[in-house]
C-alpha cells in the first residue's frame, strides 16, 4: 500500500522522487515507461508519470461526418491518433500502479492544462472523485518538498473545469466549422479537409486585415528639409521643424529661402534628463517577443526551449502571465547560487551588495505562478539556442533589481535665416540597470556636439529630400503574439500553436506573416456568408466566461449550452450558402496552388512559366508549355521547396528556397550551370566524359555538395560521385538514391534493428 503522485514527465517524477525520497529512490517499470520507489518519513510513495494529455475529446458516434455535432467523451490518445499510440504504455502503467494505491496525488504542471491531465488520470485511470494537489513553480528540491508538505487535498476544481470547459469549446468550434468549410467544397464538386478553429479563425481575419490596409495603402509625397552643419565641436544634422511638409511649395519655399546660406545661429540648446526604470520581469508573451528580437527565435520554439530549461530545474515555470515576484522565491538565495556560475557571478555580486533587492514588477499577475526567474542551479551543457534563452532569462531577473538609468536628451535649435531647424539626440550618463541586462539593452545611443546659445554653425549644404508615407508593417511571429493577448484571444500557452498551425494549412507565408490567397479567400467568403466564425467579439466572450469558472462565477454547463446554441445558429446560417462558399474556396485553394507552384518566367522559351511538379521519382521543376518546351530541372530529395519569387543577379534563371528539417533554408539557382556555382576544373579537365566522349567531367557544386558531371550538360546528364564510383543520369539520381535509403531501412527492420 503506497500514495501514488502522478506527475505530467518523465523528467518530472524523477526530479519530484529525488527530491522526496529519504534515500534512493529506486526505479521500475519496462518498455522504457518507468516510475519510481521512495520512502518518506513512514510512507511508501510511487512517482509515475503520464506523457502529456493521455486522453482527448472525440465524438460518441464515432467517424460521422454530421454537423452541427456536441455528443462527445474523453478517450484515451492512443485510439484517437496513431501517433500517440507511445501514450498506451504510460496509461497501462498508471492503471496499474492505481490498484494498489490508497491516496494519490497529482503533481503536475499547476495550470489550466496540467489540472486537466491530472483530473482526467485521477477519474479514469485511478476511479476516484478527487485527489490531493502539489503546487508548484520550480523543480528544485526546496519547492518540491514545500510543495509536498504544504499539498492540497483537493485538485484546484476551478483550473479543472475551466480547462474541460476549454477542451470541449474548441472541439465544438472546431470540428464543426472545419466540418462545414469541408462539405462545403464538397458540395460544389471537389474535395479538400479545410480547418479553423474558436480562436484560429479571428486570427486570420487579423492577419487578412492587416494585409489588406497594406494593399490598399495609397503612398502619400512628403518633403523634408535637411541641413547639414558643423559647429567647433562637431557635426550636427538638423531637420527643419515643420519636420514633413505635405505641401511641395510650401517645401520649395521654405528651401529656395535658406538653400544658399552659409551659416547660422544656435537659437537655443534645451536638455533634459530622465530615469528609464528598470524592465519588468519576464511573463511568456515578454519572453517570447523578447527572444524574437534578440535572436530571431519564434515564440513556439522559445517556449518549447523555455519548458526544457524548467524540466531540468534551471528556471521557474515559463506558462506564466504574471510580471511579478515574490519575496517568498529568496531573492538573495538565488543571487548566491547565481554567484557560483562564473559567466554571472560579478552581476550577483553587484546586486547582493544592495541593501534592499526589490524587483520592477509590472502590472500583468498569475494565479498560479510568479514571472520566469532563473532558480540558481547551474545548467549542465544544452544546445545554443537553450543556452541563449537561459541567458537572456538570467540577465532580464538581474535587471529588474537594478537601478534606474539616467539618459538625457539634448535638443538644439538652429536659426538658419529664421527659419528653424531642430536635431535632438539622447545618451546614456548612468547606465544603471543596462550593465545587468547587456548585451540585450535595445536603445539608440546619439551624442550631439557640445554647443551654447549664439554659437555659430557652418551650413555645410541644405537637402530638398522627398519621401513617402509607408504601409502599415505586417505581423511578425512576435508582434502577432502580442497582438493576440491585447486582443484576450487564446491563451499565453496556445497563441504561438495557432499561428503555427495558419502556416501550416498554408493560409499565411513569410518571416513578415503574410496572408496567402487562400487565406485572404477564406476571410472575405466567410466574412460575406458567414461572419460570426471569424468575429472576434465570440471568441473573446467565451474567453471571459471560462475565466469566470475559473473563480466560480459560472458552471460549465451555462457556458457550454451558451455556446452549442450559437454554434448551431451559425451552422444552420451556413448551410444556406454552402455551395456558394465551397464554388468561392475550390477558386481560392486553385489560385494558391498555383502561386505556391510557380517558380518564374522560363528561360529557355519565354512563354511559360517554370512550376513545381511531382513525378513518380518526387518533386522536380518544368516548364507549363510541355511538350512544346521539353526545360526541366532536378530539385532536392526529401525538402520543402518554394519560390524565392526572383530571378537570379547572374544569369535571371528563377531562384527557389529548399527547407529542411532542423537546416537553415537555402535559396539557390536552378540553372545548374549558373556562374554562382562553383566549379573548380583544373584538376579534372583532363577526365574525358566516359558517357558523350566529347566533355570533360568538371567538379562542380550544388545543394547535394561536390560531384563530378560532364561539361556538356544538359547534351549529357552524366555525374560521377567523387568517389569515382558512376552515378545514374542527373533526373534520375535523386530518386534512386532515396529507394537506396527505403531498401537499408526495410534490411535493418527485417534484422530487427
Amino acid at each position: 500500500m503506497y500514495e501514488l503522485i502522478v506527475t505530467e514527465k518523465p523528467n518530472a517524477a524523477k526530479r519530484i522522487a529525488e527530491a522526496l525520497a529519504e534515500g534512493k529512490a529506486i526505479r521500475e517499470g519496462n518498455n522504457g515507461v518507468y516510475y519510481y520507489k521512495i520512502t518518506r518519513g513512514k510512507k511508501d510513495i510511487v512517482v509515475a508519470c503520464a506523457v502529456g494529455h493521455l486522453f482527448g475529446v472525440a465524438q460518441k458516434e464515432g467517424k460521422s461526418w454530421n454537423f452541427p455535432v456536441f455528443d462527445i467523451e474523453w478517450k484515451p490518445s492512443h485510439e484517437m491518433s496513431k501517433g500517440a499510440s507511445f501514450s498506451k504504455k504510460y496509461l497501462d502503467t498508471i492503471k496499474k500502479l492505481a490498484k494498489d494505491a490508497t491516496s494519490f496525488t497529482v503533481a503536475t504542471d499547476y495550470d489550466i492544462e496540467g489540472e486537466v491531465i491530472g483530473l482526467n488520470v485521477i477519474r479514469f485511470l485511478c476511479k476516484q472523485k478527487d485527489a490531493n494537489r502539489m503546487k508548484f513553480s520550480t523543480l528544485t528540491k526546496p519547492d518540491i518538498e514545500e510543495a509536498y508538505e504544504s499539498k492540497s487535498p483537493h485538485l484546484d476544481w476551478g483550473q479543472a473545469l475551466a480547462g474541460e470547459t476549454r477542451h470541449f469549446l474548441d472541439w465544438y468550434n472546431g470540428i464543426n466549422y472545419s466540418r462545414a468549410l469541408t462539405s462545403s467544397i464538397k458540395t460544389a464538386g471537389s474535395f479538400k479537409i479545410m480547418s479553423t478553429g474558436r480562436v484560429q479563425g479571428p486570427t486570420l481575419k487579423i492577419i487578412v486585415d492587416r494585409e489588406k490596409e497594406i494593399k490598399a495603402f495609397i503612398a502619400q509625397p512628403f518633403w523634408q528639409i535637411e541641413l547639414h552643419g558643423a559647429s567647433k565641436n562637431g557635426q550636427v544634422l538638423a531637420l527643419h521643424e515643420a519636420d514633413k511638409f505635405f505641401e511641395k511649395e510650401k517645401a520649395k519655399k521654405v528651401f529656395e529661402k535658406v538653400k544658399d546660406e552659409k551659416n547660422a545661429d544656435v537659437a537655443n540648446v534645451e536638455k533634459k534628463q530622465f530615469q528609464q526604470l528598470p524592465p519588468h520581469p519576464f511573463d511568456l508573451t515578454t519572453l517570447q517577443i523578447e527572444a524574437y528580437r534578440c535572436f530571431r527565435i519564434n515564440p513556439k520554439e522559445t517556449l518549447q526551449y523555455a519548458q526544457e530549461l524548467y524540466a531540468s530545474g534551471f528556471i521557474s515555470y515559463p506558462r506564466t502571465s504574471s510580471q511579478q515576484l515574490s519575496d517568498k522565491i529568496g531573492y538573495r538565495k538565488i543571487l548566491g547560487e547565481m554567484a557560483k556560475q562564473d559567466a554571472y557571478k560579478k552581476s550577483s555580486e553587484l546586486l547582493l551588495a544592495k541593501k534592499n533587492l526589490q524587483p520592477h514588477d509590472g502590472k500583468k499577475t498569475d494565479p498560479a505562478h510568479p514571472a520566469i526567474y532563473p532558480t540558481g542551479v547551474a545548467p549542465n551543457e544544452h544546445n545554443e539556442r537553450e543556452q541563449k534563452i537561459y541567458d537572456l532569462i538570467v540577465k532580464r531577473f538581474f535587471a529588474t533589481f537594478g537601478d534606474a538609468a539616467i539618459r538625457v536628451t539634448v535638443t538644439i535649435r538652429i536659426d538658419c535665416k529664421q527659419e528653424l531647424f531642430v536635431a535632438k539626440g539622447t545618451t546614456t550618463v548612468e547606465k544603471g540597470w543596462h550593465t545587468l541586462y547587456e548585451p540585450y539593452v535595445n536603445l539608440d545611443e546619439e551624442e550631439l556636439p557640445s554647443v551654447q546659445q549664439k554659437d555659430k554653425i557652418v551650413v555645410q549644404k541644405i537637402e530638398l529630400l522627398q519621401k513617402e508615407t509607408q504601409p502599415p508593417k505586417r505581423y511578425t511571429p512576435a508582434s502577432i503574439i502580442k497582438e493576440l493577448e491585447k486582443r484576450n484571444l487564446g491563451t499565453k500557452s496556445t497563441r504561438a500553436a495557432i499561428v503555427d498551425t495558419l502556416f501550416d494549412r498554408g493560409y499565411v507565408d513569410g518571416k513578415s506573416i503574410e496572408a496567402t490567397n487562400l487565406g485572404i479567400k477564406i476571410i472575405e467568403t466567410l466574412e460575406q456568408y458567414s461572419p460570426k466564425i471569424v468575429d472576434e467579439n465570440l471568441t473573446r466572450h467565451f474567453e471571459d466566461a471560462m475565466e469566470k469558472i475559473r473563480s466560480g462565477e459560472a458552471t460549465p454547463e451555462t457556458i457550454l449550452l451558451e455556446s452549442r446554441e450559437a454554434i448551431a445558429a451559425i451552422i444552420d446560417d451556413f448551410k444556406k450558402h454552402e455551395k456558394e462558399i465551397g464554388q468561392k474556396l475550390i477558386e481560392a485553394n486553385q489560385e494558391t496552388r498555383e502561386a505556391l507552384a510557380t517558380l518564374g518566367s522560363c528561360p529557355k522559351c519565354k512563354e511559360g512559366k517554370i512550376l513545381i511538379k511531382r513525378g513518380k521519382f518526387g518533386s522536380f521543376a518544368a516548364c507549363n508549355r510541355y511538350p512544346e518546351c521539353t526545360t526541366t530541372f532536378s530539385l532536392p530529395a526529401n525538402a520543402l521547396l518554394k519560390t524565392a519569387q526572383k530571378e537570379c543577379s547572374e544569369c535571371s534563371y528563377p531562384k527557389i528556397i529548399s527547407i529542411r528539417r532542423g537546416k537553415r533554408p537555402m535559396e539557390f539557382c536552378l540553372n545548374p550551370d549558373c556562374p554562382t556555382k562553383q566549379q573548380e576544373t583544373a584538376t579534372f579537365q583532363e577526365k574525358q566524359c566516359p558517357e558523350c566522349k566529347e566533355g570533360m567531367l568538371t567538379l562542380r557544386s550544388s545543394i547535394y555538395g561536390k560531384f563530378l558531371g560532364c561539361s556538356k550538360y544538359p547534351k549529357c546528364r552524366y555525374t560521377e560521385r567523387l568517389t569515382s564510383a558512376p552515378l545514374q543520369q542527373m533526373p534520375s539520381k535523386i530518386p534512386a538514391s532515396g529507394e537506396k535509403q527505403k531498401k537499408t531501412k526495410r534490411k535493418k527492420k527485417d534484422d530487427g534493428k
